[in-house]
């Protein structure tokens, strides 16, 4: 999917929030990457192909 040179890390791999923005939506909250996710402002993901990746919140301390 990504046409970019070095190319974007895929949707699987650690870094895959790294990847570029390809349509953004900061009033609904959203972005969407050209790996095919989609990252929220509350930073929790939604991978291509559904899965949910939570939001990380930091430790309270």
């Amino acid at each position: 999917m990504c046409s970019h040179q070095p190319p974007c890390p895929s949707a699987d791999s650690p870094d895959h929030d790294a990847a570029r923005i390809v349509a953004s939506h900061p009033e609904q909250g959203w972005s969407l990457l050209c790996n095919g996710l989609l990252v929220f402002d509350d930073t929790g993901e939604l991978l291509p192909d559904g899965r949910v990746v939570e939001p990380r919140r930091p430790a309270l301390v």
